[in-house]
């Protein structure tokens, strides 16, 4: 009957909102729930068969569908209750409303059906429960949705709720709840993608899998499948470079049929070479040794690949297969030979393709089609030269071919100049010895500069007839000249006479020359002669050769003669080459050559530190390179010995060097002029918009303070601003690497803290002075306070010194004495927050030297949220049995810090008692600067970061009453 259900529903629900009001997860609640979704389904309509829809299509059952559609008013009652508990004040009964619902959706049968009001009810419920400020509420409202969602519809209320966690949600599980359920759609798929770059690594995780499970291959872009394997396979997480390796390539090869060519095909290896590797690797990696035989690629009885069958893709699975097996060591041997053939047959193999490979003109180049014949060309190429390393060159024989090979290619004019870099490297992997290396490649240098050409040419027309018109008028003049004689003789004018048989004289003489020259220029004698060139094509070559020798070299070898002629003939020269090209080259050749010499650094310091201020930006980051690299091996030392007419770059106002004025090493030996012109030129860089070169300075200064050539809180404070720059906010290279640097830094020494904490204030102030039109504006003060608090911590460091003061009680002091300078200033509140963050230590000493400033700020500071913070510090740092005497007197007489009188409570007693480490902890942090200053002028703060410093406040009215009630 009617009534009995209604009496059934009403004990019910009593009784099942006892489970609801339980928040945490207990078994028996959870079980509760679990029954109540599955008795609650279980009056729901079977799913009708194909047989019984199709009689409902031909309107069979038109007369029962009245009756069946309140099959279960049960379940629509319970959903009616849920639905008016969803807003409940408790955040207990909103959570199991969300749960209950998603249970409930999910019991039902597949091909369920639900009334629409009911459904857009349950929508609308769960689009205002995703945005619960409870998370685990949000998590079951989203995975209610799952069966509400419509991926066909562009307006879906649900995917876009789901795209907007996705992107905003703060909590984890929550993204990893939405990432679960969401369904894919060329709208989802970007979103899920960028999951894979997510802050947390069970996010990272799941999406993987669910790209794995849900998306084909084909629905992803080339330039999709590169990024995901190759943020993947370099994640930081274990479990991530796990799930793609285990889940998201074999999802892939199974979709195509295991062909892992085809896969390689889909990829455009061309372009990303290095990520088709490592994913070529983590493919063999998880396969069995037989089936990497099984499944190489198709050579011929000579263990080689037949020219005509070539491509991008089975040319690198061969190197990777190749160099997989190499690494395997002496166990992998056997396999090898079975894959690749001696070393002689394959040098054959590789010189008969590279010297098929053609060069284009500038007009074929114009064609498309042909240049990217030849750039895949190139490529397959390039794969053959790596290959080089896995062959077996102990055979004297097979090793001198390869030899061999690889130099009549590197002194061929038609060689590509992109194999150029990888054929010396190869070559010089075989030579073992630095000085037969320099021999080697210096005498491919001469062959490829200075050409050995045949001087047997036709005479030039041009040349013979202007020696025929010379003769002809020096004939013409010697007949002059005889007829002028004669009648000199005649006249009896011998003086004049003598004059003229002189000049005939030199006449004949130069017609015998010249009949001479013409003699010679007539017969051509066949000989060779060498040609030096200098076109940029072939000192870019030469350059790119000597630049991979240097770097092959031992930095124990010294600079020889025969480097320092190329140093004098090919190097220096093409620095003031009109091609850019063969500048950057020649830097980079002089900056390693400089690597190799000390004398050779100090006498090209000042024309590198030229080029890295006036040249283009890819030159000035080659100089810059090279400059960081000899201050980092030979020191700021290095600047003493430079010449004393060779300047360094000019710096900038007294006023910039004063701030940036950074503690070297051996500071004592280097200028202080030199090597502040370099910091003052390095922190402009900082500064550049040119991001190359900024990512390039700020990874530079990075390593010199890494290891200990710069010691500069300002500098550090520089980079600390760098990172948080909304600016740099694209620069992926840069952001990584100074969130790695920062780490590593502050966990190195006791010294490398120090400077954190002496950076700390300069780094607030110039946040908090920002203009509002400043990048800076928009950074959060509190993440970069929580950051330098974080670096300093004690237990950060490697280093165990229990003994010394802890950093964070000198930033204690600092922060203390900054807001003494000002307590109205608006950064007086992240101080006042900061104190309680920190690490301070037991010496007690140090504790009531600081508790001294805290009881003079408690009587400046007006700010409430301030006097809080500090109220509760000095709570901290007092004992219990001192914690009422003190503060009840320092209440009942406030200390006048002006007044020239005797103390006369015991806070000032107190004070005086301590007053010699208080001068001592103070001086440190004022540096000597003891004079009054005048108070600041205190700039009024924006509303961002008056919202935000807001957002600070804390109440302890309640736990300062319960520490005064235990006093």
């Amino acid at each position: 009957r009617l009534e009995d259900k209604t009496l059934f529903h009403e004990e019910f629900v009593h009784y099942l909102k006892y489970a609801m009001i339980v928040y945490k997860r207990e078994p028996t609640v959870e079980n509760v729930i679990e029954f109540v979704a599955r008795f609650a389904t279980s009056f729901q309509s079977p799913p009708k068969t194909d047989e019984e829809e199709e009689q409902q299509e031909n309107g069979e059952e038109e007369d029962e569908e009245d009756d069946e559609e309140d099959d279960h008013p049960f379940l629509s009652f319970i959903f009616n209750f849920l639905l008016e508990s969803h807003k409940a004040n408790s955040h207990a009964v909103r959570f199991r409303v969300c749960q209950l619902i998603n249970k409930l959706l999910g019991s039902m049968a597949e091909n369920a059906q639900i009334d629409d009001d009911l459904f857009d009810r349950i929508h609308q419920a769960m689009l205002v429960r995703v945005t619960d400020k409870f998370p685990n509420v949000r998590i079951q409202a989203a995975l209610a949705m799952t069966r509400l969602q419509q991926p066909k519809d562009p307006d879906c209320p649900t995917i876009n709720a789901y795209m907007l966690i996705l992107e905003n949600d703060t909590n984890a599980e929550v993204r990893r709840a939405v990432l679960s359920c969401i369904a894919m759609s060329p709208r989802t798929l970007p979103k899920v993608i960028k999951r894979t770059r997510d802050i947390k690594e069970n996010v990272r995780k799941l999406a993987y899998q669910v790209l794995a499970d849900k998306v084909h291959i084909k629905a992803l872009t080339i330039a999709q499948r590169v990024s995901l394997l190759q943020q993947g396979l370099r994640d930081t997480s274990e479990a991530v470079r796990e799930v793609l390796c285990s889940r998201l390539l074999p999802a892939w090869l199974v979709r195509l049929d295991g062909n892992v060519i085809e896969m390689l095909h889909r990829l455009d290896v061309e372009n990303c070479a290095e990520t088709a590797l490592d994913t070529l690797k983590a493919i063999f990696t998880g396969t069995a040794t037989e089936e990497l035989l099984q499944n190489r690629v198709q050579l011929d009885n000579r263990k080689l690949i037949p020219v005509d069958s070539l491509s991008c893709e089975n040319v690198l699975y061969w190197r990777a297969l190749c160099e997989f097996i190499k690494a395997k060591g002496d166990n992998g041997d056997e396999m090898l030979e079975q894959v690749l053939p001696d070393a002689a047959t394959y040098a054959d193999y590789l010189y008969g393709y590279l010297k098929a490979v053609p060069l284009l003109s500038e007009e074929q180049r114009a064609d498309f089609n042909q240049l990217e014949l030849v750039m895949t060309k190139e490529f397959i190429s390039q794969q053959l030269i790596h290959l080089i390393g896995c062959l077996d060159t102990n055979e004297e024989g097979g090793r001198k071919r390869v030899l061999a090979v690889l130099q009549e290619m590197l002194a061929l004019p038609q060689t590509p100049s992109s194999l150029v870099s990888l054929l010396t490297e190869k070559l010089l992997s075989l030579i073992f010895d630095d000085h037969r290396r320099i021999q080697t490649v210096a005498e491919i240098i001469s062959d490829v500069r200075e050409p050995i050409m045949e001087a047997s040419q036709l005479v030039d027309q041009n040349e013979s007839r202007r020696q025929q018109v010379q003769l002809a008028e020096v004939k013409v003049r010697i007949m002059e000249a005889k007829q002028t004689l004669e009648d000199c003789i005649s006249a009896q004018e011998f003086n004049r006479a003598a004059d003229i048989k002189n000049s005939v004289a030199e006449l004949e003489n130069q017609r015998n020359q010249i009949i001479q020259e013409m003699t010679e220029s007539s017969q051509p004698a066949d000989k060779d002669v060498r040609t030096e060139k200098n076109d940029p094509e072939t000192l870019l070559r030469c350059l790119t050769m000597c630049a991979e020798l240097l770097k092959q070299m031992s930095i124990k070898t010294r600079i020889g003669p025969t480097i320092s002629a190329l140093m004098s003939s090919l190097v220096l020269p093409s620095i003031a080459n009109a091609h850019p090209a063969v500048r950057n080259m020649a830097v980079v050749c002089l900056g390693t050559c400089t690597l190799h010499s000390k004398e050779l650094a100090k006498n090209h310091m000042v024309l590198l530190l030229q080029i890295a201020q006036l040249d283009e930006v890819k030159i000035r980051i080659s100089a810059l390179r090279a400059i960081i690299d000899l201050l980092l091996l030979f020191g700021f030392q290095l600047l003493s010995e430079v010449a004393a007419n060779q300047t360094a770059p000019p710096s900038q106002s007294p006023d910039r060097q004063e701030e940036d004025t950074p503690v070297m090493e051996e500071r004592g030996d280097a200028p202080e002029d030199s090597a502040q012109s370099i910091l003052v030129m390095l922190s402009e860089f900082l500064d550049s918009e040119v991001s190359d070169l900024r990512t390039e300075t700020a990874e530079g200064l990075a390593k010199l303070m890494y290891t200990g050539r710069i010691s500069s809180a300002k500098m550090l404070s520089r980079l600390v601003l760098l990172w948080y720059n909304p600016v740099t906010e694209d620069d992926t290279r840069l952001r990584h690497c100074l969130g790695v640097f920062f780490q590593l830094y502050a966990r190195e020494s006791r010294v490398h803290q120090e400077v954190v904490e002496e950076s700390f204030l300069p780094t607030v102030r110039t946040l908090m002075n920002a203009p509002a039109t400043s990048p800076l504006a928009e950074v959060d003060i509190n993440n970069v306070v929580e950051l330098l608090v974080e670096l300093t911590r004690p237990i950060h460091t490697s280093y165990k010194c229990p003994q010394e003061v802890c950093v964070h009680d000198y930033l204690a002091v600092r922060m203390c004495g900054e807001m003494l300078k000002d307590p109205t200033a608006p950064e007086v509140r992240v101080y006042a927050k900061t104190l309680s963050n920190l690490e301070l230590s037991r010496d007690e000493t140090v504790r009531k030297d600081l508790l001294t400033l805290l009881q003079q700020l408690v009587q400046v500071v007006k700010d409430r949220v301030c006097l809080r913070a500090l109220e509760k510090m000095v709570y901290q740092l007092l004992d219990s049995k001192e914690q009422a005497e003190l503060l009840s007197a320092s209440a009942l007489q406030p200390l006048d810090v002006n007044a020239d009188g005797k103390h006369s409570n015991p806070v000032t007693a107190y004070i005086k008692g301590h007053l010699t480490s208080y001068c001592a902890f103070i001086t440190r942090y004022l540096d000597g600067e003891n004079v009054p200053e005048s108070v600041p002028v205190v700039r009024p703060s924006r509303r961002a970061k008056t919202a935000a410093l807001e957002k600070t406040k804390l109440d302890l009215n309640t736990l300062i009453n319960q520490e005064a009630n235990v006093s």
